[in-house]
């Protein structure tokens, strides 16, 4: 018979785990083992690292919350920096934040647009049918405006075959010309070869025009297409100040070559009248792409109260892709060197729109992606 000492004893006999002779629990196999926290058959836990002791989740791994810009830094809030916006959040150090106008993001977009990446050389074309537009006046501006929101090479060169003066706007030297460059052309192997025949207007490169007009007559479409094919090798943008008219031999090579085509007029009768003229021109000798793909440019200097200029507009918007208008501005008028920060805004926002439409044809297929490689001349 038993007693109550021996159903005690089986009792603390039954509670302990048989085990090694110390009383120690029997130690697992190795198949057995699992880690802590787990149940049986269920998913392992991370282990915890071997100095801190904490698991993966506690030092950041997968589980922890990503430790990204987006969820360490405070964001900071948008400061208006024109008009009456930029005024307000400086005079009160920026407790007051009225946010950023519509005209300020308008411009930011426009900004955005122009920094579009580009991944072949690009060519464009600024040309009239007429002199006294403005059209040096766009090609350079456009240029500038480029050159000043991008951070590749861009190089304006001035084809008028008549002494053109888009260096005289921009750098005021045209000692060395596109006529001297056309002379070494087959020794151009770099950017420093072609650098010599060019001067700098902040960002921008210039090329000059022949200032002798019975050489400048026999720059024709041949020596203008070796050029830009020396260009488009070692700059991104090329931009071409075509002169007036569209028959040249030379004219007629940067309507073929360019990737965008700025027409230059003016909104008053005769003004729209030959920019009429040009988009017809061009639509019945096959280019009728070309002016659905245009940029119409409208210099408002002539421009007066008695001219429907909403009307002339609308009706160009028809049959180009946009239509610009550039107001009056009485440094530009004045025809001397061109500095971007004389010119008004509402000009500066003129041309920054321009550029913005340039800059949507931007193709970002990089050489040799699609794109034919561009070769030196033999």
């Amino acid at each position: 018979m038993s007693g109550p000492g021996d159903e005690q004893a089986d009792g603390r006999a039954g509670a302990r785990p048989v085990g090694d002779h110390d009383g120690s629990a029997a130690r697992p196999s190795r198949s057995q083992r699992r880690r802590p926290g787990t149940e049986e058959g269920g998913p392992a836990s991370p282990a915890p690292h071997r100095r801190t002791g904490l698991a993966p989740a506690d030092l950041g791994g997968p589980d922890a919350d990503a430790l990204t810009s987006d969820t360490i830094v405070r964001r900071r809030v948008d400061r208006p920096t024109d008009g009456w916006r930029g005024l307000l959040f400086s005079a009160t150090g920026g407790l007051l934040n009225p946010g950023v106008g519509p005209a300020e993001h308008a411009r930011r977009e426009q900004v955005r647009r122009i920094r579009r990446p580009l991944g072949n050389a690009h060519q464009i074309a600024v040309t009239s049918i007429n002199g006294g537009v403005g059209k040096t006046t766009v090609a350079a501006c456009v240029g500038l405006v480029l050159a000043e929101n991008r951070g590749d090479r861009i190089v304006a060169v001035d084809a008028n075959p008549n002494a053109g003066t888009l260096a005289d706007r921009l750098t005021g030297d045209a000692s060395t010309t596109v006529r001297e460059m056309v002379g070494q052309i087959e020794s151009l192997r770099s950017l420093a070869d072609v650098a010599r025949f060019t001067s700098l207007a902040g960002r921008l490169q210039v090329l000059a025009s022949e200032q002798d007009p019975a050489m400048s007559a026999a720059f024709d479409r041949d020596e203008y297409e070796r050029v830009c094919t020396v260009l488009r090798r070692f700059y991104d943008v090329v931009i071409t100040d075509s002169g007036s008219g569209l028959v040249h031999s030379a004219i007629a090579g940067t309507l073929a070559l360019a990737d965008n085509l700025v027409i230059v007029g003016s909104p008053t009768a005769d003004g729209a009248s030959r920019v009429t003229k040009t988009l017809d021109w061009l639509t019945v000798r096959g280019h009728a792409d070309r002016v659905g793909a245009a940029v119409l440019v409208l210099t408002c200097d002539r421009a007066g109260k008695h001219v429907d200029t909403a009307r002339v507009r609308r009706h160009f918007e028809g049959r180009c892709r946009a239509v610009v208008e550039v107001p009056h501005d009485p440094h530009l008028a004045t025809g001397a060197r061109i500095d971007l920060d004389r010119i008004r805004p509402a000009t500066h926002d003129a041309f920054r729109a321009l550029a913005a439409h340039l800059a949507d044809r931007f193709d970002a297929t990089p050489v040799g992606v699609g794109a034919d490689l561009i070769r030196l001349p033999n």
